[in-house]
């Protein structure tokens, strides 16, 4: 028993087994130290990488998100490939974990298991990617933020998760914010408008997936993140030489900068960070928690990007909208860290 002991010893951390300082905030949290930690991660991922991405496709007019998103996918496979063939990850959860499965990889039967969640991201990632042409920045926002609202509609449909009045008051007054934030900016667009909200829908399938399939397919969060890439990566390859990005990308001006392949890596390496992050947010504390911290951090990725991009006009309606929206996010906080 012992150099089976010493060998799992190594693994990183995942969401399966509670660890001995596992334990609350304080006494009476809904949160534990874990899912604290997953959140803060989740918030610091998620804004360095819109920084890192918008980088590579503004100032170096890099022409092709699907690209960058295939090159993402693509690096976070290969990094999961390698810490496994060196079994310095397993993706298998502990409670099923056994010597002898340390070096396989995941069976075509878990594969097809966890296929609903994969389908669910790659629905989530092509319906994001095109939300972002058909309406403006001040509505996409906007309308980007009711995600919240889809995201507890979908959890009380698949696991029939029921929130408190004071929760929904702190969703509603985010949503109230949203649209103060957008007001000067309300245009309809049925396409755009359409495209947004199927956006968010996937968005909520795909939050509620990781916390159903999570806990129910034997994978922690390494073997759900495996699974994603090798059935989504095939097929957005496909995408893209259809729609011509990789032909734009082999005649980009830029592709062999030092400066642009520097940024091109970083966003490679945070997404890997931002997925396992999201896993552990949505798997360690719930879906709705994980839609809120991407609200959060919503203030600090405008704020951050202003500073380094420009771009952003000051409007008062909007910066009200947003305290709104943060005011609302850091009750909910509060109320889940309460454990209310």
């Amino acid at each position: 028993m012992a150099p089976f002991a010493q060998e799992k010893s190594v693994l990183l951390p995942v969401v399966d087994s509670p660890l001995s300082g596992d334990e609350s905030l304080f006494k009476g949290s809904g949160m534990t130290k874990r899912g604290a930690r997953a959140a803060l991660s989740y918030m610091l991922c998620a804004v360095l990488l819109v920084m890192f991405n918008k980088a590579a496709l503004s100032s170096y007019n890099f022409p092709s998100a699907n690209v960058i998103t295939l090159l993402q996918m693509i690096s976070s496979t290969s990094l999961l490939f390698v810490l496994k063939r060196w079994k310095i990850i397993t993706f298998i959860a502990s409670d099923h974990w056994s010597s002898t499965e340390s070096g396989n990889f995941v069976p075509p039967k878990k594969l097809l298991q966890t296929l609903p969640l994969s389908l669910a991201y790659l629905l989530y990632m092509l319906a994001g990617m095109e939300s972002v042409r058909g309406v403006n920045v001040p509505m996409y926002t906007t309308l980007r933020r009711t995600t919240v609202v889809f995201t507890m509609i979908v959890e009380y449909l698949l696991i029939g998760q029921r929130y408190t009045l004071s929760i929904v008051g702190s969703v509603v007054l985010i949503i109230f914010g949203a649209f103060i934030a957008g007001a000067r900016d309300l245009s309809f667009d049925t396409y755009g408008y359409a495209i947004v909200f199927l956006s968010n829908i996937t968005t909520a399938i795909y939050l509620a997936t990781i916390a159903r399939i999570g806990k129910s397919s034997g994978l922690n969060t390494f073997g759900l993140m495996w699974c994603n890439g090798l059935v989504c990566a095939p097929i957005l390859l496909i995408w893209t030489l259809i729609r011509g990005d990789l032909d734009s990308t082999i005649n980009f001006t830029y592709l062999y900068s030092t400066g642009f392949q520097a940024v091109l890596l970083c966003s490679c390496v945070l997404a890997f960070a931002l997925n396992y992050s999201i896993f552990l947010n949505t798997t360690l504390n719930s879906a709705v928690t994980q839609t809120i911290c991407g609200n959060l951090k919503d203030l600090l990725t405008i704020g951050l990007g202003w500073v380094l991009f420009g771009g952003l006009p000051f409007d008062l309606l909007n910066v009200i909208g947003q305290a709104l929206g943060f005011v609302g996010s850091g009750l909910y906080a509060y109320l889940k860290i309460k454990g209310k």
